[in-house]
């Protein structure tokens, strides 16, 4: 993992993204989709030590260093999450930036527990999970991975 404070980089990114919002009104820069992904999947990676898999990896995106928990990181935007009933993970880690740029840990625990509050499950296959819902999930702390700079 860089040395370089990730939490730090990110922070100045949403304030220039800010900076650019108010000197082009008419153009937005916040920060979306594959982009907020992966800033939250090198802020998982750096708080809890993971090892980083290829992009585009399917179900998981990161282990332990000793390969022990696959993990999938889900970035949140809005106030719910979209999970595919396909591609339920060993762990799952749920974060979502603030407009400042300062990540909330939203879940931190085995997949199936995260997958099992999901809604209903439509034709496609995405469920939807409110991060309410989430936050409030009781995962004892010997389900939870071990980090630093969110609990």
């Amino acid at each position: 993992m860089p040395a370089e404070d990730v939490g730090s980089l990110i922070r100045q990114f949403y304030a220039l993204t800010t900076k650019l919002d108010k000197l082009f009104p008419k153009r937005s820069f916040i920060p979306d989709g594959h982009v907020v992904e992966s800033l939250c999947e090198v802020l998982a990676a750096q708080a809890f030590d993971l090892e980083l898999l290829p992009a585009s990896s399917k179900v998981h995106n990161a282990r332990t260093k000793d390969r022990s928990v696959m993990v999938q990181i889900k970035a949140a935007q809005g106030e719910t999450l979209v999970l595919r009933n396909d591609q339920i993970p060993q762990h799952l880690l749920v974060l979502k930036i603030s407009a400042l740029g300062m990540p909330e840990l939203i879940f931190n625990g085995p997949g199936i527990m995260a997958y099992s509050t999901a809604g209903k499950q439509p034709a496609n296959g995405q469920r939807t999970v409110r991060l309410n819902t989430l936050r409030k999930l009781p995962v004892p702390p010997e389900d939870r991975l071990p980090g630093q700079g969110f609990e």
